[in-house]
């Protein structure tokens, strides 16, 4: 039985797509959280950066990656790069020598260095291939973690790799407030758009279906 693995299960956006595919079918979800993720699907307990845990998926037939785990911003140097970057290798040197092709990871739009009050984009529109001008660590760590896809591209032409530039999410039924706020905030010139959980389940869905031409992209998830 084929199997789509999710990293990052416990989280909102994990929590929610591996109950979405559960009840769609066409693949069946295998959550992957350090903290177990407590969901009537599959899983499994363990830290995707450590290949002693991914052993555990080992019984699995694994066809795809929704690769949601992660640090976040304000996140440690040091934390960016062992969990973003290396754990990302980790993660996907297991799979790719296990037969996988199809991943989709969570990226941001920090990937270009728009995190920083002193970036300057070099153009506008600020294009998916603007270089990485970031200043703070991680919106470095997810420039390299989408290094990483292009790197086992080159290596494995089949692979078929999309990073979304994910947005704010919210969860349904509770959209952000109506009012714009006009303060100016840390970010010099752009703050991320809303979206719904809704929204970026199905965004998550239609990317992680089968596609007819492998490659390796970045798309802004909004």
């Amino acid at each position: 039985m084929p199997y789509t693995l999710i990293t990052g299960a416990s989280g909102l956006i994990g929590r929610a797509l591996s109950t979405s595919l559960n009840a769609n079918g066409g693949t069946t979800p295998l959550a992957m959280s350090r903290r177990g993720a407590d969901l009537d699907v599959a899983s499994v307990q363990g830290d995707f950066a450590r290949f002693e845990d991914l052993r555990q998926l080992d019984r699995y037939e694994i066809e795809a990656v929704v690769h949601l785990g992660a640090v976040t911003g304000g996140c440690s140097e040091h934390d960016a790069m062992a969990v973003n970057v290396e754990g990302t290798r980790c993660l996907m040197r297991y799979l790719i020598d296990r037969g996988c092709r199809r991943f989709v990871l969570a990226s941001s739009i920090a990937a270009v260095g728009l995190q920083s009050p002193d970036f300057r984009p070099r153009s506008f529109p600020i294009a998916d291939e603007h270089p990485c001008d970031d200043r703070h660590g991680y919106g470095f760590s997810k420039y390299l973690m989408e290094e990483v896809t292009r790197y086992f591209h080159r290596q494995n032409p089949q692979i078929d790799a999309t990073n979304l530039r994910l947005a704010a999410i919210y969860p349904d039924g509770k959209p952000p407030e109506t009012e714009p706020d006009c303060t100016p905030g840390p970010w010099a010139l752009a703050g991320l758009t809303q979206m719904s959980l809704r929204d970026a389940v199905d965004v998550f869905n239609h990317r992680a279906a089968p596609r007819d031409l492998p490659g390796v992209r970045a798309r802004g998830a909004m």
